[in-house]
């Protein structure tokens, strides 16, 4: 009967010994889960490299849950003069590794939605950089993107 219950207290004391490991994995394996701000974003084309952000007066945000993100630029004088501007879009997206792929479901460019985009995301502390290519024939996109974000 005792060895009986020292067998019980050994498996019980090992299982959550192991419980406890895997739960300090999860922990320590960094998420993008949470908002993050844009610090600077570049388009190169062909041979043009082009800086897109900063822009002075405009902020830009990115989001993420488990499962979807959302992104929204905006300037900062509440849509007057003529730097107003208003972006936004969202849906879902896959992080495998490195390998970030996105589901643009909803845009204030409505020729992007439902279309699929794949990029490489890495993350540094408490910056992602995101790399990759956006391309749309019928639209005649074809671009390399370059995003660093701060998380807010």
């Amino acid at each position: 009967m005792r060895s009986k219950f020292y067998a019980f207290a050994l498996l019980t004391i090992c299982a959550a010994c192991s419980e406890t490991k895997e739960d300090s994995k999860t922990s320590a394996t960094p998420s993008i889960v949470g908002t993050w701000a844009l610090s600077s974003s570049k388009v190169i084309t062909k041979n043009d490299t082009l800086v897109t952000f900063p822009v002075k007066n405009q902020e830009m945000i990115k989001m993420f849950t488990e499962s979807h993100f959302t992104f929204m630029k905006h300037d900062m004088n509440q849509g007057k003069g003529d730097s107003a501007v208003f972006d936004a879009g969202g849906g879902t997206y896959t992080l495998k590794g490195e390998d970030y792929s996105e589901r643009l479901q909803y845009c204030n460019y409505r020729d992007w939605e439902n279309r699929d985009f794949h990029f490489k995301l890495r993350l540094n502390g408490d910056t992602l950089i995101q790399t990759g290519l956006e391309k749309i024939d019928s639209l005649g996109i074809d671009q390399e993107i370059l995003e660093i974000y701060v998380r807010k």
